[in-house]
C-alpha cells in the first residue's frame, strides 16, 4: 500500500507556482519589515527621538516615485481624496506609535507584539466588511493573543529585554497595531477593487502631509537637539529604503491573498529580529520569548489552515460608490444650471 499517495496528491493540489510566488513575496516583505525594525531600533539607540521624521522620508519617496507614475498615466483618481486622507492618517499614527516604542522597549518585544495586528484585523473586517470567521480561526487568534500575553509577562518580570520602560513600549506597540490593522484592511480593500499604484501613491502623498503637520507640532525641538552624524544619517536612509520596499511589495501580497497571508508572512520577521538582537546587540533572549513565539506560530497555523476564501461584503464598496456618484450627480446638475457663454 502506497502511503505517500495522499501526501503527493495534496502537495500537487495545494502547492502551486502561485503559492510559491506568494511565499516568496511574503518572505521579502517580512525581511524588509525586519530591516525596518532593526534600523528604527538603531536610530533610537543613537539617541534620536523622531519617529514622525523617520516615516516622513518614506512617504516622500512613495509620493515622488509613484506620483511620477500617476502623472505619466494622466489618470483621474478612482477613489475620493478623503478616503486616502483617512488611510494616510491611520498609517502615520501606526508608524509613529511603533517607532516611538523603540525608545522604551526591545526590538524583539516590538516585533512580536506586532502580531496583535491580526486580532484587530479580525475585528475590523467583521465589523466593516462583513467577514465571518469559524471557531477554529477564532481559536487560532486566541492563541496568538495568549502568546502576546507572555511577552508582556516577560517584560514586566524581567529587565525588559534591554528597554528602559518596556511596559510603556508594549502599550505603544499594541496601540499602533490598531492603526496598522485599520490601514491594512483599508489598503487591502482599495488594492483589490481599485489601482495598486494609485493606492500606494496616495498613502505617500497624504501620509507626507499628515507627517508634516504632526512633525511641526511634536518634533521640532527634538530635531534641533540632534547631533547629526554619519551613523544617524545612514540609519534614516536605511529605514527609508527598507520601508519603501515594504510599501511597494505589501500590496502584491494583499491583492493576491489578503490580510491573513500578509500578516502570517510577517511572523518570520520576529525570527530575523532575534537574529539581529543576538548578532548586533549581543543581548540575551528570555526563554518566554521563544515560548511566546511557538504559541503564536501554532495559533497562526490553525488560523491559516482553516481560512476560507472569503471576500469582503459589497456593502462598504456600494456605500463608497454611491457616495461618489452622489457627488458627481451634484456636480453635473450644477454645471447644467450654469448659464452658457453663447
Amino acid at each position: 500500500m502506497n502511503y505517500n499517495a495522499p501526501i503527493n496528491s495534496w502537495w500537487r493540489s495545494h502547492v502551486t507556482l502561485k503559492t510559491l510566488y506568494l511565499l516568496f513575496l511574503g518572505q521579502l516583505v517580512s525581511f524588509t519589515l525586519a530591516l525596518m525594525s532593526f534600523t528604527s531600533s538603531l536610530i533610537a539607540d543613537l539617541g534620536v527621538d523622531a519617529p514622525v521624521t523617520q516615516s516622513a522620508f518614506t512617504y516622500f519617496s512613495l509620493a515622488l516615485v509613484y506620483g511620477g507614475v500617476l502623472l505619466y498615466r494622466r489618470q483621474r483618481l478612482r477613489v475620493a481624496w478623503y478616503w486616502y486622507l483617512l488611510l494616510g492618517f491611520v498609517d502615520v499614527q501606526g508608524n509613529f506609535l511603533v517607532n516611538k516604542a523603540y525608545q522604551f522597549s526591545s526590538i524583539t518585544s516590538v516585533t512580536l507584539l506586532d502580531c496583535c495586528t491580526i486580532a484587530w484585523a479580525i475585528v475590523l473586517t467583521w465589523l466593516f466588511l462583513g467577514t465571518r470567521y469559524s471557531l477554529w480561526q477564532l481559536l487560532g487568534a486566541a492563541l496568538c493573543v495568549l502568546g502576546l500575553g507572555l511577552v508582556l509577562l516577560s517584560d514586566a518580570g524581567g529587565d525588559g529585554g534591554g528597554g528602559s520602560r518596556p511596559l510603556l513600549g508594549d502599550v505603544l506597540v499594541i496601540a499602533g497595531t490598531i492603526f496598522f490593522a485599520t490601514s491594512n484592511v483599508g489598503e487591502e480593500f482599495f488594492v483589490k477593487k481599485k489601482d495598486r499604484v494609485e493606492v500606494v501613491c496616495m498613502i505617500g502623498v497624504y501620509g507626507l502631509l499628515v507627517s508634516a503637520v504632526q512633525l511641526s507640532i511634536l518634533e521640532l525641538k527634538s530635531l534641533e537637539s540632534v547631533e547629526w552624524s554619519t551613523n544617524i544619517l545612514l540609519g534614516f536612509a536605511g529605514y527609508a529604503a527598507s520601508s519603501f520596499m515594504f510599501y511597494t511589495l505589501a500590496p502584491f501580497v494583499l491583492k493576491l491573498s489578503g490580510a491573513t497571508m500578509f500578516n502570517l508572512s510577517l511572523l518570520t520577521a520576529d525570527m530575523w529580529a532575534v537574529v539581529f538582537r543576538i548578532c548586533f546587540y549581543h543581548q540575551k533572549v528570555d526563554w518566554l520569548y521563544f515560548l511566546a513565539f511557538g504559541i503564536v506560530v501554532i495559533g497562526l497555523v490553525i488560523y491559516s489552515t482553516t481560512e476560507k476564501d472569503l471576500n469582503p461584503m459589497p456593502d462598504l464598496e456600494n456605500r463608497i460608490s454611491d457616495l461618489q456618484y452622489q457627488i458627481l450627480d451634484k456636480e453635473n446638475v450644477a454645471s447644467t444650471n450654469e448659464p452658457s457663454d453663447s
